[in-house]
């Protein structure tokens, strides 16, 4: 086995378990991080004043967008299936998981563009791969 091969399968085994490495991990804390913080802003909105309840709303909708447009950057980073790390094509369609808390906010856009989204990179992937099923590179 060479170096390539064993780097390799040191990085599959560390996208697989945990946070992983590289574009991974930064695609990992982006969900793990902004999709159960709806439940500290839900408990903010009932603290604060009234006329800055919509204030925090904006604020976590405007996150939610930023979250997707990271996985957009992530993926235009790694846009062919065979250049990207391992696990990285799952962890690119788990932004749909940004549907839930779009979905307790009534946020439409975040309804709309998660699952989009997510449905987006399952295309993108059978495209590839039956594009390589057939010999078209």
């Amino acid at each position: 086995m060479d170096l390539h091969s064993a780097r390799r399968i040191a990085e599959a085994e560390a996208a697989r378990t945990g946070l992983g490495t590289g574009p991974n991990r930064r695609l990992r804390l982006t969900l793990f991080i902004g999709m159960p913080f709806i439940f500290p802003v839900i408990g903010i909105m009932i603290l604060v004043p009234a006329f800055l309840r919509n204030d925090v709303l904006y604020v976590y909708e405007a996150g939610i967008i930023g979250c997707l447009l990271h996985y957009v950057w992530v993926f235009a980073k790694y846009p062919r299936y065979e250049g990207r790390p391992p696990y990285l094509t799952r962890d690119l369609a788990m932004g749909g998981g940004f549907f839930l808390p779009s979905l307790m906010l009534g946020f439409w856009p975040g309804m709309i563009a998660a699952p989009a989204w997510a449905l987006f990179v399952g295309v993108a992937y059978a495209v590839e791969v039956t594009r390589g099923r057939n010999g078209h590179r």
